[in-house]
């Protein structure tokens, strides 16, 4: 095992134990194929499913095992194309049994830091779906809250915007600049310092760099 291996392993296992006083469920998995197949276990039979936009769900294969499922009732926001069937797909993801998504960051004392767009996604994370899944590679990792809002800002939303082709200051210059465009997609800042309800949110951190 490598040092970095080595480091990933005790910084996850620091990040687990803040979790669990914040009564969420915290795992560890070198590989993003072991956190699919251990996902893939906890999910009930005839289980219905939502996720949000995330590179890391794709990046993982997490998408992939979703999609391809026979157990499982996938409500796929990729299947649908008109304002009215996205609207109810959101709708429905927040009634779901599962909810899979990815963290902009975590702070090292088991906070998340995420900002979003038009807010479905965050939405989840608060309420509605019976269990979260959040899956997030190590390099999402902060020291601190306010590092981890940093580094949403200026590390994850940046390429998000360019991916998104959304005309921003910071798909232009590479920077944020606390701006109110248009097509801004820092429109909540959700701060989750605990759950609600014990184990409801599952954060699987995972040993290799994945999403923005």
């Amino acid at each position: 095992m490598d040092s970095m291996q080595i480091y990933y392993e005790k910084l996850a296992d620091t990040v687990i134990s803040n979790l669990k006083k914040r009564q969420m469920e915290g795992y560890y998995f070198p590989t993003a194929k072991e956190a699919v197949e251990k996902a893939m276990s906890l999910l009930p039979e005839n289980a219905t499913v939502g996720f949000g936009g995330s590179m890391t769900l794709v990046e993982s294969g997490m998408y992939d095992a979703l999609k391809s499922s026979p157990s499982i009732r996938l409500y796929d926001r990729n299947e649908v194309s008109s304002p009215e069937e996205i609207e109810a797909l959101y709708h429905n993801c927040l009634t779901a049994d599962a909810y899979f998504m990815s963290s902009n960051a975590i702070s090292s004392d088991g906070i998340l830091v995420n900002i979003d767009g038009r807010g479905n996604r965050v939405a989840a994370l608060i309420y509605g779906p019976k269990e979260v899944f959040v899956f997030a590679g190590m390099n999402k990792l902060s020291p601190t809250v306010e590092d981890a809002v940093r580094r949403v800002r200026n590390t994850a939303t940046p390429p998000n915007c360019i991916r998104l082709q959304k005309q921003t200051p910071c798909s232009i210059n590479g920077t944020c600049s606390d701006c109110l465009s248009p097509d801004c997609i820092c429109n909540q800042i959700v701060i989750t310092r605990r759950s609600g309800v014990k184990g409801r949110i599952k954060v699987f951190l995972i040993g290799e760099p994945l999403g923005f």
